[in-house]
Formats: C-alpha cells, structure tokens, sequence
C-alpha cells in the first residue's frame, strides 16, 4: 500500500497569465504557439528543457516527413522552419525528393536557433526551465497551470491551455481519459537513443562493400548469441554499407519499458547508451572506415515515440491512415506509414517491412482532423502531438514532427480565434478556420462537404 501524505492548501502566486498557454516546447509547441501569437494571442510558452525543439533538438530525432511521394503536403510553418534552416545552411534534402516519405534531415544544433527566433518574432513569452506541474481546473474549465519555480511555486493563468508535453501531462493530470499502449497487452512503441559519431572515414567503408556485409552478419550473430545489443537492422546494415555525412544521427539502438516511470526511464537512458557504445567498440574493431570513430553524442533524452492518447472527439485509426480518409475538419495533411517499433525492444519496426498495406497509397495523403486535438470534458484545453487522440496503430503514423506540426499550427490558430470569437475551441467555424490555415500556406485539399 502506498503511504499518503498531506499537503496543506496554500496561496500561490501569480507568475504571469495570457490569453493562451502552450505546455511544452517540442515542435508541436513551438507550432502552436507561434501561430496563436501570430492570430493576435498573447501567448506564454513553458519547456521544461534547456532549449526548444524537444525529441528533434535534444534527442537527435532530425528526419521529416513531408511527401505523400510523389509530392510535398506538408507546408505551413513546417515550410517556414525549413526555409530559415536552408538560410543558415542546417538542413538538406533527400536524394530522391520527392519519391519517399522521408524528405529531409536537419542539424538539431542549428533547428535550436530557428525554433527559438520563430518564438521571438512571434511575440511568444518563453519560459525554459520549467516544468508544468498541476493544472488549476474550476467548473469544467482550465485557468493555467501550477509551476515550481527557484522562487516556489506560483501560478500561469490563461484563457486556453495547449497541452503539448508529448506524454499529455496536463490533460492526465485534469481529469480527462485516455489509453496507454496497445490493446494486446498495454505495452507502448519501443524507444531510441540516437547518437552521432565523429572520425568516420566514407571512402574507406564505400571501398568495402563487402566487410559491410560481413560485419552486419557478424552483429546479428553475436545478437543472437546474446552478446551483443539488440538493434535496428535495416538501419545499422544501411550505415555499414552506405555512409553518409559524418554528422548523421544513427537510428539503430533500440530500449522498451513504461515512458511514464521516471525511475525506469533513467534505468533505460544509462542502458541505452551503455549500448551505443557497444556497437561503435565492435565497428572501430571490424569496419574499416570505422577505426577512428568516436561517439561524439548520444541524445540528451532518449526518443519516446509513444505513452498516453488523451480520448478527443475523433480517433484516428489505421483505417484512416491506410486510405487515405478525409476529414470535414481537416487542419493538415498526414502522409507517413504504420511505423511501430516494437514494444517488446527488439529494434523492429514495420517499416522494415515496407508492406504496401500499410501505407497511404502513393500519391495520397489522410487528413488530421482537429477533432482529435478537442475532448468532451474541459472545452477550453486542446491536445497536440502524439499524446493526441488515436489508436496504437493510427499513433504510429501520426507521431513523426511534421505532422505534429501540423497539428500544432492548426490548433494555436483554432485558439486564437476562439478567443478573439469569445468561444470555445470546438464552437469556431471550421471553414473559416481552414480558409486562415490556407491563406497562412498549409497545404489542405479535399476537404469533404
């Protein structure tokens, strides 16, 4: 059983209000808040790292995902950020652009700048260093949240509340319902730790094709033998054998467990590095090309792709990825696949498989409805990112930045307008509201009647 103690009520003070407040500062936060700002919000932002840009800054997650293959659907701020990257040299295109999902990859140090000075010019109140904590709930509505300062505790009032903490802290902690893995057995996607390596020679691994091969033979058997890590393979055979820049984040080492439990969280991070490390001792000793190589940095967090999905007003589901549904309340596109890493920690991910059925058609795209950002319980907090409302298998697509972006921009302008309409979130026009989400640049087409 566990023990209970009390805490006596006590006044806290005010530290700051606004008309919105975005919870976390990963790119689903930054989107949102920018484009509340932008609309006419006075917006507070709160992260509790160092620096925004959540996974795709602090954990080395720097892949986007913007193409339904044949062309690019995901535009908006998403465009934007890209376009300040391409300025100051932080981001380059896939060779086959558009022809595969995957369209860019940017440098984390760089996209810290970016991020952040797209807040500045917004007019956006920053706040890192800080976590958010309890939220302030009276009837049936949020007014802010309750923070610990250096100062104590005080108090962020806001007409709206954005959740964007990837875990959907604060609508767990409101009250509102929501479901945590599959349905199988409640495990969630497994997780990664990133990490770049510096004193890779490509010339001398594109020499041997062949030790290429042979070392990633030489890994799943040592695998399999219990003497070695599990890892991705697809991905750890791809860096064997087809090196690119020597700034790329390595994807391949992969850890499982519960993403809400602070104290294994920690056991996974220490283990996942221990990992790392692993891996580049036994290609400095069997890869040529790889005898100089040095872990230069693992992420500061390890990658969590999945834990809660707060219940909105939809639900999106594998169904509506694979065919491509549209949506009445469209706020974006979505193009990614069924990608889930399996939770058990093997490093397999079904996008290994590249099963045609589990994926958009090529050529088209699923809408991100607004729907599964709102909920039926507290009208004045909204839900972004992958904490937003869908299925294990809907997640898995929905989860990648871009389209958490997309979900972003589209509800920090929902906001806005909603306050500007003094009405909830739910009550705005969406015609209205797609029509502003046009003329802002986001690419939205097929909209059904």
């Amino acid at each position: 059983m566990n023990k209970i103690v009390s805490i006596p009520e006590r006044k806290v003070p005010v530290l700051t209000e606004a008309d919105v407040l975005v919870c976390g500062g990963g790119p689903t936060g930054i989107a949102a808040a920018v484009s509340a700002a932008r609309h006419g919000a006075d917006v507070v932002l709160i992260e509790r790292w160092p620096c925004v840009g959540g996974m795709g800054t602090a954990a080395l997650v720097n892949g986007w995902h913007r193409s339904d293959r044949r062309k690019v659907v995901i535009y908006g701020l998403v465009e934007e950020a890209a376009e300040r990257a391409r300025q100051g040299g932080w981001i380059e295109q896939v060779a086959n652009f558009p022809e595969a999902f995957e369209t860019h990859w940017f440098d984390p140090e760089g996209m810290k700048v970016v991020y952040q000075d797209m807040l500045d010019e917004a007019g956006v109140r920053t706040f890192c260093y800080l976590v958010a904590g309890e939220p302030i709930t009276e009837n049936r509505r949020i007014r802010g949240v309750a923070v610990d300062t250096k100062r104590g505790t005080r108090a962020i009032l806001a007409r709206a509340v954005i959740d964007a903490t990837g875990d959907g802290d604060i609508a767990a902690k409101a009250g509102l319902p929501f479901d945590y893995g599959r349905a199988s057995d409640g495990r969630v996607q497994g997780m990664t730790m990133m990490f770049r390596l510096s004193g890779l020679d490509p010339e001398m691994v594109e020499a041997h094709p062949d030790d290429g091969e042979r070392v990633f033979e030489l890994m799943k058997n040592l695998r399999d033998q219990g003497r070695l890590p599990p890892f991705l393979e697809a991905a750890a055979r791809s860096y064997l054998l087809n090196p690119r820049a020597p700034d790329v984040s390595y994807n391949m080492c992969p850890v499982a467990g519960n993403a809400l439990d602070e104290e294994e969280l920690t056991r996974l991070t220490a283990k996942s590095r221990r990992q790392v490390h692993r891996y580049v001792e036994l290609w400095r000793n069997e890869m040529p090309g790889f005898a100089d190589v040095r872990v230069e940095q693992t992420g500061f967090s390890l990658g969590i792709r999945e834990s809660r999905r707060v219940h909105g007003l939809k639900t999106l589901d594998a169904g509506m990825v694979v065919e491509a549904v549209k949506q009445p309340d469209a706020i974006g596109h979505g193009v990614w696949m069924i990608d889930i890493h399996d939770p058990e920690g093997s490093g397999h991910t079904t996008w290994e498989d590249q099963r045609a059925d589990a994926m958009p058609p090529v050529g088209e795209s699923y809408h991100i409805p607004l729907g599964m950002c709102l909920n039926a319980h507290i009208p004045n907090l909204a839900v972004v990112g992958r904490c937003a409302s869908s299925t294990h298998e809907g997640h898995s697509s929905v989860r990648v930045q871009t389209h958490c972006m997309v979900m972003g921009e589209g509800v920090g302008t929902c906001a806005a307008l909603a306050l500007a309409e003094n009405v909830d979130m739910e009550r705005v026009n969406v015609h209205r509201l797609q029509k502003t989400l046009k003329a802002d640049g986001v690419y939205l087409e097929d909209i059904p009647e």
